[in-house]
Order: C-alpha cells, then sequence, then structure tokens
C-alpha cells in the first residue's frame, strides 16, 4: 500500500467575476509514493505544487479525484489521515505568545500526544534549538521560526513528513541541519515527500521525483533515470561582456559563469567559434554532465506538455 496516492487529482478554481474564466490549478494528477520513499515534488511557481500538497494535507478540497494516505481518504478520514502527516508549510507561521518549548506542546496537544518531553528535547537538540527552548517565538529570527515549524510538523511522529519549501531563503548551515534530520527519520522509516526550489537537494536527497507544469505531471520518474536520460551535456565558461543573441537565447547566466546544453563536439566549438567573433573570450572553459536542473529545464522547455 502506497505511502501516499494521488489519484486523478484535479482542482478548479471558479471564476469570482462575470466575464472571467475558471483556472485549473491541477489537471488529473495521478502518482503514488512508497512507503519508506524521499520523493521530490518539483515544478516552477504556479505549477501546482503547493496546490497538491495542500489537498494532501486536506486544506483544499480536490475538485475531482481522490488523495489517500495509506489507504486512507484525507477528506473523510480527516483525523486519522490528520495524524499521519506531518506538514511543513512555506509560510512562516507562529503563534507570538508562547515560548519554543510551549509551541510544541500545544502541538502535541492537538493531537492528544502527552508526556513526550523526551521526543521534544531529541527535536530541540537535532534542530539547534536547545538553547532557544524558553524563548519567546517573536525573538527568534526567521530562520530559527523555521526550525520551529519543523519540529512542530514532528512533534507527533508521523509517518508521513511533508516539507513545502522548508530551506526557502534559509542559510547553508540550516539547510544542512534540517537535512541530516530528516535523512535519518527517513532511514528509519518514514515517508519523506519534498518541494523545491533548490534542485541540487532533490537530486542528492530524492530517489524518485515528480515534475508539474500548469497542474499536470510532465515526468515521473527515479532521479537516476531522469539524469541519466538528459539529451545534452553542459559547456561551461566564464566571460565578461553580453553574448551574442543566438547564445544568449540558449544560455544560463549566472553572474559571469554561462553554461550551454551541447550535444557533440561540433556544437561546442560553434558555441566557442561565436563568442571569438563577438571579440569575446571564454574563461575556465569545462564540459560537464548534466544536472538535474539542467534536465528541469529541458523538461519544462519541451514543446507540447501541458500546453
Amino acid at each position: 500500500m502506497p505511502a501516499i496516492s494521488f489519484q486523478s487529482v484535479s482542482k478548479i478554481y471558479l471564476a469570482k467575476q462575470a466575464g472571467a474564466t475558471a483556472f485549473k490549478a491541477l489537471d488529473q494528477v495521478s502518482f503514488d509514493v512508497e512507503e519508506g520513499e524521499f520523493f521530490g515534488l518539483l515544478g516552477p511557481n504556479g505549477a501546482g505544487k503547493t496546490t497538491l500538497i495542500s489537498t494532501l494535507a486536506g486544506l483544499s478540497r480536490p475538485s475531482e479525484g481522490r488523495v489517500l494516505v495509506h489507504g486512507r481518504d484525507v477528506q473523510t478520514d480527516y483525523a486519522i489521515t490528520r495524524r499521519l502527516l506531518g506538514v511543513v508549510p512555506q509560510e512562516l507561521v507562529f503563534d507570538p505568545f508562547f515560548t519554543v518549548r510551549e509551541s510544541l506542546l500545544i502541538q502535541s496537544g492537538y493531537f492528544g500526544v502527552k508526556k513526550n518531553d523526551a521526543w521534544i528535547d531529541e527535536l530541540l537538540d537535532s534542530l539547534g534549538l536547545a538553547d532557544k527552548a524558553g524563548s519567546n517565538m517573536r525573538q527568534l529570527s526567521g530562520g530559527m521560526k523555521r526550525r520551529v515549524l519543523v519540529a512542530q510538523a514532528l512533534v507527533h511522529k508521523p509517518r508521513v513528513i511533508v516539507l513545502d519549501e522548508p530551506t526557502a531563503g534559509v542559510d547553508v548551515e540550516l539547510r544542512q541541519t534540517i537535512w541530516q534530520f530528516i535523512a535519518k527519520l527517513n532511514k528509519q522509516g518514514h515517508t519523506v515527500l519534498l518541494t523545491t526550489h533548490y534542485l541540487e537537494e532533490a537530486e542528492a536527497l530524492c530517489g524518485r521525483i515528480a515534475m508539474l507544469k500548469r497542474g499536470q505531471v510532465v515526468a515521473l520518474e527515479r532521479t537516476s533515470d531522469l539524469l541519466r536520460a538528459a539529451t545534452s551535456q553542459v559547456l561551461r565558461f566564464k566571460l565578461d561582456g553580453e553574448l551574442p543573441p543566438n547564445v544568449a537565447a540558449i544560455a544560463r547566466v549566472t553572474g559571469r559563469i554561462v553554461q550551454l546544453p551541447v550535444h557533440n563536439a561540433l556544437e561546442i566549438e560553434n558555441h566557442l567559434a561565436t563568442i571569438r567573433s563577438a571579440g569575446l573570450v571564454a574563461e575556465d572553459v569545462e564540459i560537464r554532465q548534466a544536472d538535474l536542473e539542467d534536465v528541469f529545464l529541458e523538461v519544462m522547455n519541451r514543446k507540447g506538455l501541458a500546453a
């Protein structure tokens, strides 16, 4: 039995104004997440990731289809499925009137969990919050608040952990702290569903990945298979100056670093010749294998997908 099962899930937001058209946020989304998996859900902004997470958490009712958690429907068996889930939301939502420890105790009470001080201590220690246990929530930095959100999601020891952009806008140290602890829980048998824009995280952590585009699943594969099926390698170099238009149209540029998809030696030479003809000098030239970000961009740019 899958830990999570999305079965032909659609979500349509009806127009509120006369003359406006309805918006289909999800369109017949179907896939399973097996028990014990570390599963990635990727897509650009507006692809439907958060809407799908909301249907899983029971916060949004699908227009069509069903969502099951360990065989239980999230709509008809809400109380049971909510206990099975631990959801870390994107937004920093907190109660400013309680300390960190009090917030975790209150969250425990929502699930009828008592006398779990030892587990709360472990959460505080594992997430680097032990010295903040007595601090009021409003005194914490944004990164510390996000750690508390993770702790709140785990306080009832859920079988399924859902992480919706858990490391957005946080520092490297916090990202490492969160992933070390979540990876430990995954090895202990907890199922993890992750949405993230940090594709290097998804590549390193997720055994299998689904990609959404305009509310449809456009890729669903093991991470290793996605990388193996990449149709190109990447030409990478540093450059001072403006790229010629025909090269700029396909380039991924970060500061001075330019990355271009290439399929053979002739393409590599043609790109470099174009750079030289423009009076520019490519420095630190290298060829590397495609990573998940390259695969993601390739999938999202395929014509005819989710049009």
